[in-house]
């Protein structure tokens, strides 16, 4: 029998089917920052929620008045474990006291990242979550097999150049899917 080394999907998107159950990822594209034996990290991409940058400056820098163009920044849903935690996905190049670096995209952990972005001077794209999605060793692996997910290439285009909104479908084209068209039913051999 021949040895099969396992395939990782560190930078990869994640397309929930349309059948998933899971409140937490139904029709999500999810980003994958970390893949491994050990288990995954992604961030969920296209589920904005109420908050804006401005809203979190607020709290992190009371005294200073946020720029008008914070209010217009988008604070996503990364996911379902720790939602007070920010991560900024954005192009590799400036780096900030906790970045790094995934390929020609950079993850930034660290409060600098957001007032740069608020200052002007951070990264011209970016976009920002709170929380983060997290597998156990074996737990996307064995969801994939059941069907629940697709696997498609990043595009940086995906992430920086469309809606939110758009993403989903537009990571499914990639792929030639029309999401709509799909069935819940797996096919085994």
């Amino acid at each position: 029998m021949k040895n099969v080394e396992p395939t990782y999907l560190k930078h990869q998107f994640l397309i929930a089917m349309p059948h998933m159950a899971d409140p937490n990822f139904a029709q999500t594209l999810t980003y994958i920052v970390e893949h491994s034996a050990h288990g995954a990290m992604g961030l969920v991409v296209n589920r904005p929620q109420e908050l804006n940058l401005a809203d979190i400056l607020e709290q992190l820098r009371p005294d200073i008045d946020p720029p008008l163009a914070c209010h217009g920044v988008p604070i996503y849903i990364g996911g379902p474990v720790q939602t007070d935690r920010g991560f900024v996905l954005h192009p590799s190049g400036p780096t900030f006291q906790a970045t790094v670096e995934l390929g020609g995209l950079a993850l930034s952990t660290s409060q600098d990242v957001l007032f740069a972005i608020a200052d002007g001077v951070g990264p011209q794209k970016s976009l920002i979550t709170l929380g983060y999605a997290g597998w156990e060793a074996g737990q996307l692996e064995a969801e994939l097999a059941d069907n629940a997910w697709l696997t498609c290439p990043f595009d940086p285009d995906i992430l920086f150049a469309m809606t939110s909104e758009q993403r989903l479908g537009a990571a499914a084209a990639r792929l030639g899917v029309d999401l709509n068209l799909l069935t819940s039913q797996a096919g085994h051999a």
